[in-house]
């Protein structure tokens, strides 16, 4: 298997990491990464009554989605969207196991609403007016590669473009001991079947048995290894330092993704 698509847009949100334009220095490491805390803006060109009710993986999704279209001068109505996440809304979850756990076992129509996979992927819809298909999915530890290959697989079929949005969220207390995931990123790569004005990089995709690269930098590894979504660090990296070269991420147990990335 070999695939070969070009990346147009990035989208880039986690502590320390407040944006893909702000945070190129640090990826490189030309600056000092320090682990501050998130900040999302609130969700855009969603409606008020919307943007009340949605928690944190929408706007998370939200922010990195838009960032990565404005970058590649997209329309986000055109495009087809992949949405990958290990654990959905986390909050939402602990929230509503809390009411079946009480002697109130009435849940809140909202909080089940948001709580199916694809809330993302339907509030996205409604922000951009999108009819495009979507697809929603999670794989655990293998969810960021899994969203990557299944957004090139619909390039490279389609000859369309696709917006990968991928993020992760952490489950309070109980939840978090069983999946101790610490911090909330997102990633969203906008994938195109032609090089063009706005193209950033150019990545080819094969499976492989290498070990994944790592980051240099300590606590951006800590992440790497905590966050699923964070897997995908060493490929930023690569893509931030302007250098052509191949880049490994973690996949499956015994398989991992190689990218060669070009100009």
């Amino acid at each position: 298997m070999n695939m070969r698509v070009h990346l147009d847009g990035i989208g880039l949100l986690g502590p320390g990491l407040p944006g893909w334009e702000t945070s190129r220095a640090v990826l490189a490491g030309r600056e000092a990464f320090h682990l501050t805390p998130l900040v999302l803006p609130p969700a855009e060109a969603l409606p008020p009554a919307e943007r009340r009710r949605v928690g944190l993986p929408v706007k998370l999704s939200m922010a990195i989605g838009f960032e990565a279209v404005r970058h590649a001068g997209a329309d986000a109505r055109a495009l087809a969207s992949v949405f990958s996440s290990t654990g959905g809304d986390c909050d939402n979850c602990h929230a509503i196991l809390e009411v079946l756990a009480s002697d109130d076992r009435s849940v809140s129509p909202t909080r089940f609403h948001n709580s199916v996979h694809n809330a993302p992927a339907g509030y996205w819809s409604i922000a951009t007016q999108s009819m495009a298909p979507s697809t929603s999915l999670c794989a655990y530890d293998a969810t960021f590669s899994a969203g990557l290959l299944n957004a090139a697989s619909q390039v490279v079929t389609t000859g369309k473009p696709c917006l990968l949005l991928a993020y992760d969220t952490a489950y309070p207390e109980p939840l978090y001991s069983l999946r101790p995931i610490p911090h909330a990123v997102g990633i969203a790569l906008l994938l195109s079947p032609h090089a063009g004005e706005k193209t950033l990089a150019s990545l080819s995709l094969s499976l492989c048995a290498d070990a994944a690269d790592t980051m240099t930098e300590p606590a951006l590894e800590q992440l790497r290894q905590q966050v699923p979504t964070a897997r995908a660090l060493p490929l930023l990296a690569r893509i931030a330092s302007g250098e052509p070269g191949r880049v490994v991420i973690d996949y499956l147990e015994r398989l991992a993704l190689s990218i060669e990335v070009g100009a």
